[in-house]
């Protein structure tokens, strides 16, 4: 698929009008939109096709610093633990397109990276920065819309509808969003559009990266059916080997069916895959204006059985959500783990803190119990996640009880100790960003105690 056949150009004549209109008109025009949309779905006298978008980050971490130090581009670039020369025990956490080339992903054992490529860039996390950069992306996108949905630090939907007079047809939008983004952060973005979420997410990733996709309306079916199944959101492994063997390979496979033996084969996912795959899914997209919760999950390239990784995986997701949540002033008192094993069987575990807390080791605690408590009857893990809700200001919270679990004494004074960790570890994160790491200060903290 040639892209500049998919995206289109900006005419001549409109290059040099800058990527946004003038702050009047563009406030005017957002307002339009929320009064359009009010107007006609009360009335119900018009239903025009939805014009959603899908903007995921290239290679985000590692572009990032490829940015930041111009002498490592083009060279294989690995973000995660260290890898101690092949002996380390963390998990790689982004890795750039040349050191994809030599099939390192996220997720993979650090020491494993380094035996594919011992010339890479191994560089530490640099949590604030990418947390810095994501919130200038996002606030580029709620130029475009107001109805910009993020779904992870890297990527986030956006509802477009109705915005053709203010930022012209699609093509024409896909091409400032990308310009937008490149113009104030060095970065390149792919993005997919469509009339709905799950053909836009598929589209976003048809090009990577730098690409620009769009799905003409009602073309949906069309459009996504000559794809692996594999493409289709829900369709694990396990699903796709099931459905191979009964003689699926395209999307398209699975749209031709009748619903009823669909539902036959895989239950009530096998409905939710029939309507997918058809072009079908009308969830909307949901402004995060406010927040209800914060989460990370990583999903393993290859499904795992080894529970040591998981345990290393979620340590390095509670370290991240911890900053970010520092960073914000915000506490939660419910933390919960996500995991999802292969065949697609999701599965979550909850508890909530008699304090709130933003602190990384009551975050990783907690879901590292939940992981060891789970019976998992020897199935591999697909993906783990973390997310803290029931939010409140820090600030109003009390400065020494930092998230003690209700059966802990009152006595037990490890936490405050575990407070200052964190906040010297963010003082220096400040001041020397990622060349420092949380090992350093809790090298002597026992996994899950």
């Amino acid at each position: 698929m040639d892209r500049n056949a998919v995206a289109g150009t900006i005419p001549a004549s409109q290059k040099d009008e800058g990527i946004f209109p003038t702050v009047f008109s563009l406030t005017i025009g957002i307002g339009a939109i929320y009064m359009f949309r009010l107007g006609f779905s009360i009335r119900g006298a018009i239903r025009m096709p939805r014009l959603i978008l899908h903007v995921d980050m290239d290679a985000f971490y590692t572009s990032i610093e490829q940015h930041d130090n111009p002498a490592i581009r083009g060279r294989p670039v690995v973000v995660g633990a260290d890898p101690r020369g092949g002996l380390g025990r963390g998990v790689v956490s982004a890795a750039s397109y040349e050191a994809r080339a030599f099939g390192i992903h996220s997720a993979m054992p650090i020491s494993q990276a380094y035996r594919r490529c011992p010339g890479a860039v191994f560089l530490p996390p640099r949590s604030e920065r990418y947390a810095e950069v994501s919130d200038r992306i996002m606030r580029i996108l709620g130029g475009f819309t107001p109805l910009v949905e993020p779904i992870s630090i890297d990527e986030a939907y956006l509802d477009c509808t109705g915005t053709e007079n203010l930022f012209g047809k699609p093509a024409e939008l896909g091409a400032r969003i990308k310009e937008a983004v490149r113009g104030e952060t060095g970065l390149t973005a792919s993005v997919g559009m469509a009339t709905n979420k799950s053909v836009a997410k598929i589209a976003s990733d048809l090009q990577k990266p730098d690409g620009l996709v769009i799905c003409e309306p009602g073309r949906e079916r069309e459009f996504i059916a000559p794809l692996p199944i594999g493409r289709l959101w829900g369709a694990g492994k396990k699903t796709v080997k099931e459905l191979e063997s009964r003689g699926f390979r395209t999307i398209g496979d699975i749209a031709s069916l009748p619903l009823s033996r669909m539902e036959g084969l895989l239950g009530r996912w096998g409905e939710h895959l029939w309507l997918l795959a058809n072009g079908m899914d009308e969830r909307p997209v949901c402004d995060d204006s406010e927040r209800k919760s914060y989460s990370e999950e990583i999903t393993f390239d290859t499904d795992t059985g080894d529970a040591a990784l998981v345990e290393r995986v979620l340590f390095e997701i509670a370290d991240r959500l911890s900053y970010k949540l520092r960073s914000d002033g915000v506490k939660g008192r419910t933390i919960t783990l996500k995991i999802r094993l292969e065949g697609f069987e999701t599965h979550t575990r909850s508890a909530t803190m008699s304090e709130p807390v933003n602190d990384m080791a009551a975050i990783r605690k907690t879901a590292v119990r939940h992981f060891r408590e789970f019976d998992r009857a020897g199935r591999r893990v697909r993906l783990v996640g973390i997310r803290l809700s029931n939010l409140e200001d820090a600030a109003d919270a009390s400065e020494r009880q930092l998230g003690l679990f209700e059966e802990r004494g009152a006595d037990d004074s490890r936490p405050d100790s575990e407070s200052e960790a964190e906040r010297v570890l963010d003082r220096m994160r400040e001041r020397f960003g990622g060349k420092v790491t949380r090992a350093t200060l809790l090298k002597g903290l026992d996994d899950g105690e």
